[in-house]
């Protein structure tokens, strides 16, 4: 995650897709730590996958953006793209169960 930040980041902060790429990449990294807080902190399975959902929704915007800037970048974030995935299965599945 963070190479790949670091390749769009290198290509200036004064192209507008650079900056958008880099708010699209914050604004899923703020997502990520309220998916952990609500999941493990607050013990809130729905609150959890509500903001799961919004993460994979965050994570896919960033992987499209970066790509736009650098197919190396893009390439780089989808196993967090894939992990992302296979955990909003999970925390879908751990809501239904409970």
């Amino acid at each position: 995650m963070g190479f790949s930040l670091y390749i769009v980041w290198a290509k200036g902060s004064q192209n507008l897709n650079v900056r958008l790429a880099i708010a699209a990449f914050g604004a899923q990294l703020i997502l990520n730590l309220l998916w952990s807080v609500a999941f493990f902190g607050a013990r809130s399975v729905v609150f959890g996958l509500v903001a799961i959902l919004c993460l994979l929704a965050a994570l896919v915007a960033t992987v499209l953006i970066f790509g736009r800037i650098s197919r190396t970048a893009q390439i780089l974030l989808l196993p967090y793209l894939a992990w992302v995935a296979f955990a909003t299965i999970l925390n879908f599945e751990i809501a239904l169960l409970n």
